[in-house]
């Protein structure tokens, strides 16, 4: 029997920018709920919170100081039982965000572990030996610096990947892995419908002696040992009518079968990271369009026989792919689509892509939010790069991008009040009312490309083949399934191109399913305007 999340469509939904319903400048539960009705309307079947747990917020809730509480900006517990009883009445389910490699330095556990070396909760994190000025080894965190913090009291350092105040939890502690299991436990008792795991491969690490060669963050990318938490995870989860998706860098599309596949996977599917490939000079970096197919067709050949994928342009930590693949244009935001939602996994969509939604002009660091971002900054400062230079630099590639207020109305229709971060200026030309009017807008196509989805099994089961592999600019795929067969065809560029098809697609019987331009023609050779996208389906003949 096929998995519910096999045939579904996702929306990953940022709780603090969606919708605010009482007027305080954050988005919260009951500003989710008011809208399921349009998630509804939309076609997806699932949602995706990012962490709506108690938090200090230093890195906007991925740093957790009660896993079982809800952070009051967002709501209550009721709340979030209310939305989810909302959510399945109209058939839609819901997912959370499950960060179990790092708390914050505010949980109670690492409250305690700091008090001394013979606390209980000492091992619940990763100490070490240290002197302020000498760390137990030279690690980098991913968010700049070292991957250790002294504490003076106890003449020891902590460890942590992420910034200080998210200390690493110490997964070879059964007693620690006992505690995230009951919470686990908790929240699929509570019934929810799933997790999407953060930075999960991050949880094991190499020994603290591990040199460094070329890779800054292999000691904690998938580290050897990583086998065992993971299959206690997996009892726990296939205990429950729920799926899974992994945050998983450093898990290659030749290893992710082995984590994702149904007999004996791990989860359900992989986010993997690969697929945002860049190119030119920082501060000016753009999309890399031929690397991003070929290593989305990597990953497609290399998960077919066993494995699932999940399928992404956008989510809350990069900007938006209308700005860095695309022109900013209704085009681009329907091609980029078109693209990636044919192919054989699980879509998500990030709140505001259905819109099109593109990068925000920061114009002043005061406007800037994210972790990373503000210490890139303060780190080009140091540099003696000028501010203006350097908020260019840092902005250029912000997660914060893709971080603002969704865009219901020309005026935004967020909030009332002063929203958490500034609405982008082009929200009275890029926003739901508008394009809900408008039949041609993004909106409505992606309406059209889910339903078109769900329509035919050749994009459900169906194998993938890539066509005009070489072509720098157009990405060209089939779909195959018993007899059934489709052609998906994108320029992924702003300027027109010329491609010639097979034969066998312009000979045989076929019917243009879905096109982003309202005259596009199927023919021998094709003159593909900027962005165009075709969707062509035959019957073959023979298998």
């Amino acid at each position: 029997m096929t998995k519910w999340w096999k045939n579904a469509v996702g929306y990953q939904i940022y709780p603090r920018s969606f919708m605010d319903s009482n007027d305080d400048g954050i988005g919260d539960l009951k500003g989710i709920q008011a809208k399921l009705t349009y998630l509804k309307e939309l076609g997806i079947d699932f949602i995706w919170l990012n962490p709506i747990y108690k938090s200090p917020n230093v890195d906007n809730g991925y740093d957790i100081s009660d896993y079982q509480a809800i952070n009051p900006e967002f709501g209550t517990l009721e709340d979030l039982k209310d939305l989810l009883a909302a959510a399945h009445e109209l058939g839609i389910r819901l997912i959370m965000d499950l960060v179990v490699n790092h708390t914050s330095d505010q949980h109670p556990w690492f409250i305690e572990s700091k008090k001394g070396k013979d606390n209980p909760y000492r091992d619940y994190y990763l100490w070490a030996d240290a002197t302020p000025e000498k760390m137990p080894n030279n690690w980098q965190s991913f968010f700049g610096g070292s991957t250790w913090t002294y504490d003076p009291n106890t003449k020891q350092a902590y460890f942590h990947v992420f910034a200080k105040e998210q200390p690493d939890l110490n997964w070879k502690n059964p007693a620690m892995r006992e505690n995230i299991y009951q919470m686990i436990r908790w929240w699929l008792d509570f019934g929810i419908d799933g997790f999407r795991l953060d930075a999960i491969s991050h949880i094991q690490k190499e020994p603290w002696d591990f040199k460094i060669t070329s890779n800054p963050w292999a000691p904690f990318m998938n580290v050897v040992g990583i086998e065992t938490y993971m299959a206690e995870l997996r009892e726990i989860f296939r205990s429950y009518d729920i799926m899974t998706v992994g945050e998983a860098s450093g898990v290659n599309s030749k290893t992710a079968p082995f984590w994702t596949n149904e007999e004996d996977g791990y989860i359900d599917m992989i986010f993997e990271l690969e697929h945002q490939v860049r190119t030119g000079e920082p501060g000016s970096e753009t999309g890399d369009l031929l690397g991003f197919k070929k290593v989305l067709s990597r990953w497609q050949k290399d998960m077919q026989p066993l494995g699932w994928n999940a399928l992404y342009t956008d989510n809350h930590d990069n900007p938006r792919s209308n700005s860095t693949f695309g022109n900013e244009t209704r085009e681009s935001a329907t091609a980029l689509a078109t693209a990636y939602m044919l192919l054989r996994g699980t879509p998500f969509i990030y709140q505001g892509q259905e819109l099109g939604m593109t990068n925000f002009p920061f114009e002043s660091i005061e406007e800037v939010n994210a972790t990373d971002s503000l210490a890139a900054y303060h780190d080009c400062l140091n540099k003696g790069i000028p501010p203006e230079e350097a908020l260019r630099l840092i902005t250029h590639w912000t997660r914060d991008h893709s971080r603002t207020p969704m865009h219901w109305t020309d005026f935004g229709g967020f909030s009332t009040n002063l929203p958490w971060m500034k609405i982008n200026p082009n929200t009275d030309k890029i926003n739901v009312a508008l394009q809900e009017a408008d039949p041609f807008s993004p909106l409505n196509y992606y309406k059209k490309l889910i339903a078109l989805r769900k329509s035919f099994p050749v994009f459900l089961d169906g194998s993938y083949h890539i066509e005009l592999a070489k072509h720098p600019k157009v990405w060209a795929y089939t779909r195959k399934l018993d007899l059934e067969e489709a052609y998906v065809l994108t320029n992924l560029s702003d300027q027109s191109q010329s491609v010639t098809l097979p034969n066998r697609w312009v000979n045989a019987p076929t019917m243009i399913l879905l096109a982003n331009y309202q005259d596009s023609s199927w023919k021998k050779t094709m003159t593909l305007r900027p962005f165009e996208a075709v969707v062509v389906k035959k019957r073959c003949l023979t298998n």
